[in-house]
C-alpha cells in the first residue's frame, strides 16, 4: 500500500519520537520534557530565592528555596516568579495548562485566564487567585497588590450599552460606553502578615511608597460619577479619599518614597482620552492640603504622563508634550452631494507618501508610531517652590533621570534620524540644568552604544571616544584625555566591522565621585577625577594571561546607577581567553592586584544579587554539566552551595564531550572551534559532522547545550545520534566577508580531517540568519560539505542591501555599509563587492545539496531571499528544497513548526550524511493541500 506524504512523514516523526530499548537515548520527547531555569530571583534579605522551571514542552513549575535552612517548595503550574523584601513569600503567574490550551476552541482559548499562586516560604502554605491580570510587592514586602481582569459581566454591559447607542430609550436607561483606557478593574490589597485583604473596585492606577505605610489608588467609574484618588494606610488599612471628583477622570498617581506627598493628573471625562488633557495636582499628606502645579500653553499633560518623586521627596518628574488634540477621522459620506466632493473622497484615500527628505522612511516611522503617540518630554516640579522646569523636548526627547539634585545627562538621535538608514545609530549628549532648564551640548555625533556616565557629584562625565576615555568637567566646560599616550588599547581589538571600534564599556563611579572604572581587554583601570592618573586594579594580571576581568555581583537598584566604596572589595568575573574557562577572583578599589578565589573548565554566570544582603546567586555549567544554582557570599563563591539538581536529567542521557581545537585559517590567522564528540566516541574512527557557526564560537566550549527544538540543531540530539558537532571561530575581511568565512570553514573541516575525527564524504553544514548566509555562500566556493541547511539566508546583497527589516521598519542599508554584512561601502560604489559576496550569482558551482529555510514573515531578513536563491538554483538544475513556514517570523515561534523543522533538518543530514533512505517528502515533495479549519 501506498503512504501519503503525509502519513509517511507522521510514520518517520513516530519512529524518532520512539523510547529506544535504552532510556539514555536523546530523543526529541527527551528535548522536549527537559527542563531548564528561568528568571531566578533573590530576595533583598538574601534568605531565599524563587526559580522557575520550564520544560521546552509542558506546563512550568515554581520552586522555592530558603537559604537560612533547608525548605523548599514546588508551585505548579508557577512561572515568571517574584520575592518579597524579606523572602517571607514568593509569588507566581499560573497560566492555563497547556493541555487546556492545546484542547480549546478558538473561543474558549480566549476564556482561559492566568492566574497568582502566594506561597509562604516558612509554613509552605500556598494560596491561588484566579483570573490575575498582574501583581507586585511593595518594596517593604508588607502586601501584595492584585489586579483582577476585567469582569466578564462588566464586558457584558458595555457590549450592551455599545450595541444600544441607536436606541435613545435604551441609551438613556442603559450605562454608557466607556474607552477601554478610562476603564478600572478590581484590585485586592493583601497584607502578607494577616492574610486579611481589602478589595476596591474600578482601580485605573495604584503606587506603594517605599517605606510601607501607604498604598495610593485611583478609582474611575465614569458611569457613577465618581472619580477618587484613595490613600490607604497600611499599618490600619484605614481609607482617606484624598480628592474626588463627578466629571474628572483621575490619570497617573504616585506616593513620595517617605509616605509624605500624593501627586496625581485628572482630565475631563466627557473629552474622549486620546486628546484629553490633564491637570497635576500634589497632595501634602500632613497638613492635608492639595496644590496645583503651574501650568503651560505651550505644554500639556496627557494620559501617558508618569509621575516620579526623587528618592529625598524634594522633586516630581513627570511628562508633557507640546499639545493635546483628538485623533484624525476619516470623513464620511452622509449626503448626496457627499459623493462628489473631493475632499471626502481623497480623505478616504488609502496612502503612504515616502519623501526624501523624511527622517525615517515611512516603515520604520509606522513601526514606531505608537511609541511616539506615547512619547512624552520630561520635565520637573520643584516641590519646596512649586517651581516647573521643562528638561526635554522634541529636539532633545531623551533625559536620563537617576537621582540627580542639579544636573541630569539628555541625549538626541533627532539630528542623524535619515541617516540611521546607511550609517548606524548616532545621538548628541547634552548636560541639562535642573532648576533653569539651560542646556548645554558637549557630545556630538556620538555612537549610541557609547553612553557618557555621570559622576554621583554631577561635576563630571566620563565618555569614550574613538579609543580613548575623556573627562569632561561641567563647571568649566573642559575635557580632559585621560588615556592621551597610552600603548594599550581601549577600542574592541577583534571589531572587524566597517565602523569605529566601539568601547569595553565604563565601570561604575566611587559614590564620592573621585574616580571610575573602566575596561580594556582584559584589565579594569581605575581613573582619578583630580589628578587624571590612572593605574590597573587588576594589575596588568589580565593582558599578561589573557583572562578577561569584569566586576560582578553589585547590587542594581532602580533609578540609581552602580557606585563603589573607597577600598570596596569587588567579585570580579574572569574569561580565560586561552582555555575558554571561567573564575571568580577578588580585587579592590584603590589598590591594584588580583586574588583568584576560584577557576575551573566551566562557565560562571552571575545571575542575581540580594540587595541587602553580600549573597548572590550564579551557575556553573560545562557541555556536560548543567547550569544548576548555586548560593554564595560575594567574597567567597569558592564555598558556595548547590541549590539545585537538574543535571540530574542530563545524567541519565547519553552524552557527549566537548574539546576545544585550534589551527590555521587559509591566510595564516590562528583559530579556535569547539568540537563535540558523538555519544559513546570511539578514538581511531572517523563521524560525520554537523558544522554550525556564526561568529565567534569557541566561546561556547563549557556552554551547556540548549536542550531545545528550534531553528538550530539540538547538538545533544544528534551527537547522541552519531555526528561530531564543530563550532568553528570566524573572523571576517571588511569588504570579503563570504571569503574570509569560507577560509575558516575550510581550514577548520581539514583540520578535523587530519585529526581522523572527520569523514571528508560525510560533513554538511547548517547556519541560520548570518551563519545562513556563509552556508549559502560557502557551498558556491568548496566542495567540502555533502550536505547544507540554510535558514533565512542572503543571498543576493545587491537586492538584500535595499531591503527592509520588518520587525523594525529600518531599511538594511546599514547593515552593510557599516554593520554585520560587512562590506562597507555602498551598492553604488562598490557593486562588484556586493555581487563577489553573493551567492546567488555563483549557483553553477554548486554540487551540495542545500535545504533552505524560511519564514514567510521574516521580520529581519527578506524572505524573498530565500525564493531567489531557490529559484536560481532551480534553473540551474542543483538539488535544493524549500521550507516555506507560514506566518513565521525570523526565528520560528510556532511549536508544532519548530518540532517539524527539526524533524526534517535530521532527515536531511540522516539521508545525505549516514545514507539513510531519503523521506518522501525529500524524494517527491509535498503538494499544496488546504486542510479543513477548525470551528
Amino acid at each position: 500500500m501506498k503512504l501519503s506524504t503525509r502519513t509517511s512523514l507522521a510514520l518517520i516523526c513516530a519512529s524518532l519520537f520512539s523510547v529506544s530499548a535504552f532510556a539514555a537515548d536523546v530523543t526529541p520527547e527527551a528535548v522536549m520534557k527537559f527542563e531548564s531555569l528561568k528568571k531566578p530571583v533573590i530576595a533583598a534579605k538574601g534568605n531565599a530565592f524563587a526559580v522557575e522551571v520550564t520544560p521546552d514542552r509542558g506546563d512550568s513549575h515554581g520552586l522555592v528555596k530558603r537559604l537560612d535552612g533547608k525548605q523548599s517548595f514546588e508551585v505548579a503550574g508557577g512561572s515568571k516568579p517574584i520575592i518579597s523584601q524579606d523572602g517571607r513569600f514568593a509569588a507566581f503567574v499560573i497560566e492555563p495548562a497547556l493541555l487546556a490550551q492545546e484542547s480549546a476552541t478558538a473561543k474558549e482559548r480566549k476564556q482561559l485566564k492566568s492566574g497568582l499562586a502566594l506561597l509562604d516560604t516558612q509554613s509552605g502554605e500556598e494560596t491561588r487567585y484566579e483570573k490575575v491580570k498582574q501583581f507586585a510587592f511593595n518594596d517593604s514586602g508588607s502586601h501584595l497588590a492584585i489586579w483582577y481582569e476585567a469582569d466578564e459581566a462588566d464586558k457584558a454591559k458595555e457590549d450592551k450599552a455599545d450595541n444600544s447607542k441607536g436606541d435613545e430609550k435604551s441609551a438613556a436607561k442603559d450605562e454608557v460606553k466607556v474607552d477601554d483606557f478610562d476603564k478600572g478593574r478590581t484590585l485586592e490589597l493583601v497584607a502578607l502578615s494577616s492574610g486579611k485583604s481589602i478589595k476596591l473596585e474600578h482601580i485605573t492606577a495604584y503606587h506603594f511608597d517605599k517605606v510601607g505605610r501607604y498604598a495610593a489608588l485611583v478609582q474611575n467609574d465614569i458611569n457613577q460619577h465618581l472619580h477618587r484618588v484613595i490613600l490607604v494606610d497600611l499599618k490600619t488599612t484605614k481609607e482617606q479619599v484624598v480628592q474626588g471628583y463627578v466629571d474628572q477622570q483621575l490619570g497617573a498617581v504616585a506616593v513620595s518614597d517617605d509616605g509624605k506627598y500624593v501627586a496625581y493628573t485628572y482630565g475631563d471625562s466627557k473629552v474622549e482620552p486620546y486628546g484629553r488633557a490633564y491637570q497635576l495636582a500634589l497632595f501634602d499628606i500632613k497638613s492635608d492640603k492639595v496644590q496645583l502645579a503651574p501650568q503651560s500653553q505651550d505644554w500639556s499633560v496627557n494620559r501617558y504622563s508618569e509621575l516620579n518623586f526623587s528618592d529625598d521627596s524634594q522633586r516630581l518628574f513627570f511628562g508633557r508634550v507640546p499639545q493635546v488634540s483628538q485623533q484624525l477621522e476619516v470623513p464620511k459620506v452622509s449626503s448626496d452631494a457627499d459623493l462628489f466632493d473631493a475632499d471626502i473622497i481623497t480623505g478616504q484615500r488609502g496612502l503612504r507618501v515616502w519623501h526624501g527628505d523624511d527622517p525615517r522612511i515611512k516603515p520604520n516611522e509606522i513601526k514606531g508610531y505608537d511609541k511616539a503617540l506615547k512619547r512624552t518630554y520630561l520635565a520637573v516640579l520643584h516641590l519646596g517652590s512649586n517651581h516647573l522646569v521643562q528638561l526635554g523636548d522634541k529636539a532633545v526627547p531623551d533625559v536620563e533621570v537617576q537621582q540627580q539634585k542639579r544636573f541630569v545627562l539628555a541625549s538626541s538621535d533627532v539630528p542623524y534620524l535619515k541617516m540611521i538608514t546607511w550609517a548606524g545609530f548616532y545621538r548628541d549628549y547634552y548636560i541639562i540644568d535642573l532648576n533653569t532648564g539651560r542646556r548645554a551640548q558637549f557630545l556630538t555625533q556620538q555612537p549610541s552604544g557609547e553612553t557618557p556616565s555621570l559622576s554621583p557629584n554631577e561635576r563630571f562625565v566620563a565618555y569614550y571616544q574613538r579609543g580613548d576615555f575623556y573627562l569632561y568637567q561641567i563647571g568649566q566646560d573642559n575635557r580632559v584625555k585621560l588615556t592621551k599616550d597610552f600603548k594599550t588599547p581601549f577600542a574592541d581589538e577583534d571589531h572587524d566591522y566597517p565602523s569605529i571600534a566601539p568601547s569595553y564599556g565604563l565601570g561604575p563611579w566611587l559614590e564620592d565621585s573621585s574616580a571610575f572604572l573602566a575596561y580594556d581587554k582584559y584589565d579594569i583601570w581605575q581613573f582619578d577625577a583630580q589628578s587624571h592618573a590612572a593605574f590597573r586594579i587588576t594589575a596588568s594580571q589580565g593582558r599578561k594571561q589573557q583572562i578577561q576581568y569584569r566586576i560582578a555581583a553589585l547590587v542594581n537598584k532602580e533609578n540609581e546607577p552602580d557606585t563603589l566604596k573607597r577600598d570596596q572589595t569587588l567579585l570580579l568575573h574572569g574569561y580565560n581567553e586561552r582555555t575558554k574557562a571561567d573564575g571568580f577572583y577578588q580585587a579592590r578599589v584603590g589598590v591594584s592586584g588580583v586574588t583568584q578565589l576560584m577557576q575551573g573548565e566551566y562557565k560562571l554566570t552571575p545571575l542575581d544579587r540580594a540587595e541587602n544582603s553580600d549573597t548572590f546567586l550564579f551557575s556553573k555549567q560545562r557541555y556536560d554539566l548543567f547550569p544548576d544554582l548555586y548560593s554564595a557570599k560575594v567574597n567567597a563563591p569558592q564555598d558556595a552551595q548547590r541549590q539545585t539538581d537538574l543535571d540530574s536529567q542530563r545524567r541519565a542521557l547519553d552524552w557527549g564531550q566537548a574539546e576545544l581545537v585550534h589551527w590555521t585559517s587559509g591566510d595564516g590567522q590562528p583559530l579556535d572551534g569547539v568540537l563535540i564528540k558523538p555519544s559513546n566516541y570511539q578514538e581511531g574512527q572517523r563521524y560525520p559532522v554537523l558544522v554550525y557557526f556564526y561568529r565567534f564560537m569557541s566561546d561556547r566550549l563549557h556552554a551547556f547545550p540548549q536542550m531545545q527544538l528550534n531553528h538550530r540543531p539540538n547538538f545533544a540530539w544528534y551527537a547522541d545520534n552519531g555526528y561530531a558537532i564543530f563550532l568553528p571561530d570566524i573572523r571576517f575581511e571588511v569588504g570579503y566577508p563570504g571569503a574570509t568565512s569560507v577560509q575558516a570553514l575550510n581550514s577548520g573541516v581539514q583540520h578535523l580531517i587530519d585529526m581522523g575525527i572527520a569523514d571528508r564524504d560525510r560533513v554538511g553544514i547548517q547556519g541560520h540568519s548570518w551563519g545562513g548566509y556563509q552556508t549559502a555562500f560557502a557551498v558556491t566556493q568548496t566542495h567540502i560539505f555533502k550536505a547544507a541547511v540554510t535558514g533565512a539566508p542572503v543571498s543576493n546583497m545587491t537586492s538584500a542591501y535595499s531591503g527592509i527589516r520588518h520587525g523594525t521598519g529600518l531599511a538594511r542599508q546599514f547593515q552593510y555599509e557599516t554593520g554585520q554584512s560587512r562590506i562597507g561601502e555602498s551598492l553604488f560604489k562598490a557593486p562588484q563587492k556586493y555581487i563577489e559576496n553573493s551567492p546567488v550569482f555563483y549557483v553553477e558551482r554548486i554540487k551540495t545539496p542545500m535545504m533552505i529555510m524560511f519564514g514567510d514573515k521574516d521580520d529581519a531578513v527578506p524572505w524573498e531571499q530565500g525564493v531567489e536563491l531557490y529559484l536560481a538554483m532551480r534553473r540551474a538544475g542543483k538539488d535544493v528544497v524549500f521550507l516555506q513556514y507560514e506566518d513565521e517570523p525570523h526565528h520560528l515561534k510556532k511549536y508544532p513548526n519548530k518540532v517539524d523543522y527539526s524533524l526534517r533538518m535530521m532527515q536531511y543530514f540522516d539521508h545525505y550524511l549516514k545514507g539513510k533512505p531519503a523521506p518522501e517528502w525529500l524524494t517527491q515533495g509535498e503538494a499544496y493541500t488546504e486542510y479543513k479549519k477548525a470551528e
